[in-house]
């Protein structure tokens, strides 16, 4: 009975240590496998194509956060509290947690800039140009909560957004300067090695990079880098450089999961239709009842 009771320790004790090796052996999110490889598009070069999507809470607020309220803020007789539209929507109107994708964890503002992001925040219900359905700009297409299409072929690159209908057309050869500023920038891509360098610049000052009020001037420069680390997953990076605004270039990193379902594809959120009410409601002959 000893002997047996032995050899279910000794068994238990191995297959202890060979889950715990199997563990080891799995790459953390953006650490991609020493022996992955690609396979080759029609260029040559690390295959793209697929519908990709974030899993985070960046949209809310790309540095750590807890879970909390929408901030848009009145004052009270305890500090400030959630105004009236925002107490309205409850539990759908909340920020959940989130970790954050801002490398060294803080986003490096002037600090006269960073009194402004905070009064973004306060105001995001007034703000934010998500509300509005603008355009999302560059990163923030990346980590919205819809999904995007890349399609690689051996003579164009082209990005697709479901939210707003978003596109992009990433240019392998350098056009020169981006003729007029715009939400989603003018992109130029290049390979360095296994990896996807998209340098976009060209934006307009008007979008934010998250709910939470982070913003950029006319001035932001955004290198992006898209890497395949395994068969359903890219590791996604971009540096981040205004000098309007920030003291430094700073970085967000994030996986993006490949969508693998038999019918995946990018279904239609044209949002303009949503907020015509919302913008120019004020002005109908015959307000609708509220």
């Amino acid at each position: 009975m000893r002997k047996r009771l032995s050899g279910v320790l000794v068994a238990m004790a191995a297959t202890a240590v060979g889950a715990t090796f199997a563990l080891n052996a799995v790459p953390t999110a953006g650490q991609a496998p020493a022996a992955y490889r690609a396979p080759r598009g029609q260029d040559g070069h690390p295959d793209l194509n697929g519908i990709w999507q974030a899993l985070n809470t960046a949209n809310y607020d790309l540095e750590a956060h807890v879970a909390r309220p929408a901030m848009a803020l009145r004052p009270g007789p305890y500090g400030p509290l959630p105004a009236a539209p925002v107490l309205a929507l409850g539990a759908v109107g909340a920020v959940p947690g989130g970790l954050g994708i801002v490398d060294g964890g803080e986003i490096p503002y002037k600090p006269e800039m960073l009194a402004k992001k905070k009064e973004n925040q306060e105001k995001w219900l007034e703000r934010d140009p998500e509300i509005k359905c603008y355009l999302p700009g560059i990163p923030r297409a990346t980590y919205m909560p819809f999904p995007f299409q890349i399609f690689h072929s051996s003579k164009a690159i082209f990005f697709a957004y479901e939210y707003a209908g978003a596109v992009r057309n990433i240019y392998l050869k350098d056009p020169g300067p981006a003729p007029v500023d715009s939400w989603m920038g003018q992109a130029v891509g290049r390979w360095e090695g296994e990896t996807l360098v998209i340098d976009s610049t060209g934006f307009n000052d008007q979008s934010w990079f998250d709910r939470a009020g982070n913003f950029h001037s006319d001035k932001l420069h955004v290198v992006e880098r898209f890497t395949r680390t395994a068969p359903d997953h890219l590791l996604y990076e971009a540096t981040i450089e205004d000098p309007d605004v920030f003291t430094r270039p700073w970085k967000i990193s994030m996986p993006l999961y490949r969508r693998v379902e038999r019918n995946a594809q990018l279904m239609e959120f044209k949002c303009v239709e949503f907020v015509e009410e919302l913008m120019y409601g004020q002005w109908r002959k015959n307000p609708l009842p509220r």
